[in-house]
């Protein structure tokens, strides 16, 4: 029983935690469209949240040069598969225990 709540609990905060880095990188996207000014605190919080995620992606990628960052589209892809995979199959786990 305590085992079941925990690991189920573990499970939401993983989920709210992965959706909120989520927003968080939908909306550095959506502020790199407009050329926000880099000493505005809300946009150095967003760059320095996603940055070291994203920087080893855009690295890795081989068409670097063609001017679109799709790194935020590859982070938000392995977002949704922590989400599917990774809190589905601790929920799961949680259930044994109960």
């Amino acid at each position: 029983m305590f085992w079941g709540n925990f690991f189920m609990a573990l499970a939401r905060v993983l989920d709210i935690a992965l959706t909120l880095y989520l927003w968080i990188i939908i909306f550095r996207a959506v502020i790199s469209w407009v050329n926000p000014d880099p000493y505005n605190p809300i946009v150095q919080f967003l760059y320095r949240i996603t940055e070291p995620v994203m920087a080893p992606i855009r690295r890795r990628l081989p068409f670097g040069n063609i001017g679109i960052d799709i790194s935020p589209i590859i982070v938000i892809l392995a977002i949704i598969f922590l989400q599917s995979f990774l809190v589905e199959s601790i929920k799961q786990w949680a259930f044994t225990f109960r």
